[in-house]
């Protein structure tokens, strides 16, 4: 199967879970809508003061961050695969009145379907695993950064997608700088697994080297590459609550998450 047909598979996929998660507590649509962030602490801290800033958010899903961001005073551009999100996005743009802007597209097409440049590029949570390859992705990045323009992306440690987790307990399956795509296919969703819907999904592993060093390679600077034991959100199983309301294994044995910002060398 060509990667277009995966992909086409996967959006079929995000475009069924877009009115599943809309209405799920995972995304808590109607706090955000009373003015809630979706944002978490160290992401507004690794952003920086964005007042004013040219934003593009890569693989928004409907938008739920992407408009926190403009809320935040910076003028956003998301973009996703899935037409049922962008759709969703845009109503939910229109009725808090706020100014993103968003675009259908796959993300590895960004650069064709966007020309402005942007002081920062952002990405989170579940994106990386769906592209085969990292090369393009960050020359697309690259492209669409000003020089001086930066970089982040905090997302799920490549550690933790070694594991089949439609098994319990999960078991270490899949190779960490494997090359074949994984398929997967299961009842419900990590927002609602009591949902019927069946997720049927093609997805990608990168190692931490593969990250880095397709974005030094695309002309990015690498400022740091943080990888934290707890995670936001409790979508693996067996994971404990910790003080501070963030997710983690009781041993400790891996990360959950990692994060890097990257600036573009001006040359």
């Amino acid at each position: 199967m060509k990667d277009s047909e995966k992909f086409e598979i996967n959006k079929q996929t995000w475009n069924n879970k877009v009115a599943v998660h809309a209405k799920s507590d995972f995304y808590d649509l109607a706090n955000f809508k009373n003015g809630s962030s979706s944002l978490k602490s160290y992401e507004i801290e690794a952003l920086g003061d964005i007042s004013k800033k040219n934003l593009l958010h890569l693989q928004c899903h409907f938008g739920q961050d992407t408009l926190s961001l403009s809320r935040m005073g910076a003028k956003c551009t998301g973009v996703d695969i899935s037409d049922e999100g962008i759709k969703l996005a845009k109503q939910l743009n229109l009725e808090l009145n706020l100014n993103a802007k968003f675009v259908c597209c796959n993300v590895l097409d960004t650069s064709d379907a966007v020309s402005e440049k942007f002081d920062i590029v952002f990405t989170s949570y579940g994106t990386i695993g769906w592209l085969p390859e990292l090369k393009p992705w960050a020359k697309m990045i690259s492209e669409r950064l000003k020089p001086d323009g930066f970089f982040y992306i905090v997302d799920f440690h490549p550690i933790t997608w070694m594991f089949d987790y439609t098994v319990v307990p999960p078991k270490l399956k899949y190779g960490y700088q494997q090359k074949k795509a994984i398929y997967e296919e299961y009842e419900g969703t990590y927002a609602d697994e009591n949902s019927k819907m069946i997720s049927k999904e093609y997805g990608w592993n990168h190692g931490l080297g593969e990250i880095i060093s397709s974005l030094t390679n695309a002309g990015l600077y690498i400022e740091y590459l943080n990888e934290h034991d707890a995670s936001p959100y409790d979508i693996f199983p067996g994971l404990t609550k910790n003080t501070e309301g963030m997710y983690e294994l009781t041993n400790k044995l891996y990360p959950l998450i990692f994060e890097v910002k990257a600036k573009k060398i001006n040359v």
